[in-house]
Order: structure tokens, then C-alpha cells, then sequence
């Protein structure tokens, strides 16, 4: 049994280093590509999750995770800031870097969503913050660059899948 439990660990292990290797040799682009698929993901199985916890108002629970992350934007500022065209998404002219802060914010508030048995609109709305608001701590605290003052990309994902497609 020990050595079938460290054939699988060796193997895992294994997975993850190339999985790593892979990623560190994508281009910028395909690094924001490959995390936005992950925001889409982790956003769909948060919306379950704050449903769950009584959310009703999705427009304002993820504006409140914004908040807190983004020093106060809401995802409207975010994307007068950026200058985005009509209907554009904020997530789809984030870097690669802006796009891993969100995904750390969404899957930590899912995660200490279910874990507090959160039930009411109000309390997920300031989880949502909260959370927001530790992983701009972190940071801050790490000499990182606060996720407002990150370059905003030339291209909009949009544009990249349709050069892909092209």
C-alpha cells in the first residue's frame, strides 16, 4: 500500500512540474487566456455558491469583491478606468498578473463561503469584500503591484481568440 501511495504522489508530483513548465513558456496572451478560462470556471461555481448563501443580487455581490480588491471600484469604474468600449468585459483586457489576483479573490470567497455556512445576502456581500480586501493586503504586504495600477493589455481576449481563430 506505502509504495502505491508513493507511486501516486511521485506521479502527481510529476504532472504538476510539467503542468508549471508549460505555463511558465506560454506567451503573455495565452497566459491570460488560460486564467481567464479559470475566472469563468471559478465565477460560475461562485455564483452557485453565493445563490446558495442567498444572494440575489450577483450584480452587487461581485461589485462588493471588486471593492474590496480594487480600492473601492466597482466593476463600472473599473471599466471607465481601463476605457473600454461599449459592452466590453473588464476580465477580458485584464494581464495574465490582474486576472490571477481575481481567481485568488474567487476561489478564497467561494471557499469561506461554504466554509462559514453563510445564508444571507448581506453577510456574503461583505465576505465577498472582505476577501476582496485581504488579498490586496497580501499584496501590498508582498511589494506587489495593486491590481488598478497594472498595465491594461493592448488586445482584448476577444480580438486574441479571433486572431486564434483566424
Amino acid at each position: 500500500m506505502i509504495a502505491l501511495g508513493q507511486t501516486y504522489f511521485a506521479i502527481q508530483t510529476r504532472r504538476q512540474e510539467q503542468s508549471d513548465e508549460e505555463y511558465s513558456h506560454l506567451t503573455e496572451d495565452k497566459k491570460r487566456l488560460y486564467n481567464r478560462n479559470q475566472v469563468k470556471k471559478l465565477n460560475f461555481n461562485l455564483n452557485k455558491t453565493a445563490v446558495n448563501s442567498g444572494v440575489k443580487d450577483l450584480a452587487r455581490f461581485h461589485n462588493a469583491g471588486y471593492k474590496g480588491l480594487y480600492n473601492g471600484e466597482t466593476a463600472d469604474d473599473i471599466f471607465k478606468r481601463k476605457g473600454l468600449r461599449y459592452r466590453e468585459d473588464i476580465l477580458d483586457n485584464m494581464g495574465s498578473e490582474e486576472l490571477a489576483d481575481n481567481i485568488f479573490r474567487i476561489a478564497q470567497t467561494d471557499a469561506k463561503l461554504k466554509r462559514n455556512n453563510v445564508d444571507n445576502e448581506y453577510t456574503a456581500n461583505a465576505t465577498h469584500f472582505g476577501v476582496g480586501k485581504e488579498v490586496r493586503n497580501s499584496i501590498k504586504r508582498l511589494g506587489g503591484t495593486m491590481p488598478e495600477d497594472l498595465p491594461t493589455p493592448k488586445k482584448s481576449l476577444k480580438d486574441f481568440d479571433k486572431d486564434l481563430i483566424e
